[in-house]
């Protein structure tokens, strides 16, 4: 969770957050997950609020390779 914090969400609103409210408001929720031969695709709810910012932290760690 720290490495998390650290690489993927410095300056955004849970930059500073604790690991369980990383947990609750980013980690735990729900999705759709589709897998084929060369992807995944995480599918989130449209009107999720806080869409821009996992898909903002997934952005940089696919960039890191991790």
């Amino acid at each position: 969770m720290q490495r998390l914090r650290a690489l993927a969400l410095q300056g955004t609103e849970l930059e500073r957050a604790s690991a369980a409210t990383i947990r609750v408001r980013l980690l735990k929720i729900g999705a759709a997950i589709l897998r084929n031969t060369r992807r995944v695709r995480v599918m989130l709810a449209s009107q999720h609020p806080l869409r821009v910012l996992f898909a903002t932290a997934a952005s940089k760690l696919a960039a890191l390779g991790l």
